[in-house]
């Protein structure tokens, strides 16, 4: 089967620097003391309207954002704020959304403030090794967090490590592939105790969708929409670790409304766009057609094929997880 991905003539993508007071000009800075190898390419946006950087003299007030304690602290400490935005097409992906962070990291660092991914509900280390926007585009420089749910304890049996059949409280979906003009991906229905198991497979799905789709996108700038298979190859090349190929399923999903039948209650990540407008926000992804385990069997045997025990790597931790977290 066939999916069918339409693709918007621009997408914006947004971060915040959260700062106590601004002293300086925010249009004298950017784009002119944007560092590296992105100085260039922030000219260039700013010059076209693609690149736009909004000072408010209001603090910023958070939805959906996971942050530590002292991350909090400082957010609260904060009066004022600055929002850098980009509007492109999405076959300028990715340097787009890398010159808007590299301006944005700029700022953070000049005025000493908390930058902020909001699509990613997490926040963006500007010290350090960290200071500067990497010249090379890698997914897992922090472009993509995760939103990690369980069921109700009343729903979830006594944890088994011998029996990955009985539990299928677990849900993890992504954030922030939108702005790379694809659907969110979730698996849903595991047992809790394999929430790193199902991340890092997660993690190399959307590796091999991104890859692909920023190929595509180059290849085909005028394209309104894409096709892709159902069924997607993982190769090693997508897996950090490196390791055998496996095949996935993907299928369309709400993620707003969940399994049909399930019991319990979990908290639902809205990923919008609103239902009723053909939009796929979200694809569920799960083993191959004709596999004849449980979705804990699969995940379980696309981990050890490759890798050390599962009890080495955490896929069966002592204590499974009960509180929402957003995992990086």
């Amino acid at each position: 089967m066939k999916i069918i991905l339409p693709l918007p003539g621009t997408l914006t993508s947004l971060f915040i620097v959260a700062m106590e007071q601004l002293l300086f000009d925010v249009e004298s800075f950017v784009p002119w003391r944007v560092s590296g190898p992105y100085r260039r390419a922030a000219i260039s946006a700013m010059g076209s309207g693609a690149l736009a950087v909004t000072h408010h003299r209001t603090p910023w007030k958070p939805t959906a954002v996971n942050l530590t304690d002292d991350q909090r602290r400082r957010l609260r400490r904060t009066g004022q704020h600055v929002v850098v935005s980009t509007t492109a097409p999405p076959h300028k992906l990715p340097a787009g959304v890398q010159a808007a962070r590299a301006a944005a990291r700029a700022l953070a660092r000049e005025c000493d403030g908390l930058l902020l991914d909001p699509l990613t509900g997490a926040t963006i280390l500007t010290c350090g090794r960290c200071a500067g926007e990497p010249t090379d585009f890698r997914l897992n420089d922090d472009w993509l967090s995760w939103d990690v749910q369980v069921h109700d304890a009343a729903t979830c049996p006594p944890w088994d490590p011998a029996d990955t059949g009985v539990c299928d409280c677990l849900r993890v979906t992504s954030r922030g592939l939108r702005r790379f003009a694809l659907p969110e991906i979730t698996l849903d229905g595991a047992a809790c105790a394999h929430n790193l198991c199902a991340t890092n497979l997660l993690r190399a799905v959307a590796h091999r969708l991104v890859t692909d789709h920023l190929a595509y996108l180059a290849a085909h700038p005028e394209a309104t929409e894409r096709e892709i298979d159902d069924f997607l190859r993982i190769h090693p090349s997508d897996q950090p670790d490196g390791g055998l190929p496996f095949g996935v399923q993907l299928t369309p999903y709400d993620a707003d409304l969940g399994e049909l039948g399930r019991t319990g209650t979990i908290r639902r990540l809205r990923i919008g766009p609103p239902p009723g407008t053909g939009q796929i926000t979200c694809l569920k992804v799960g083993p191959p057609s004709g596999f004849p385990g449980s979705l804990n069997d699969w995940l379980c045997a696309t981990q050890t094929t490759v890798h050390p025990p599962l009890t080495l790597i955490g896929c069966h931790p002592a204590t499974p997880p009960r509180t929402p977290a957003v995992a990086a």
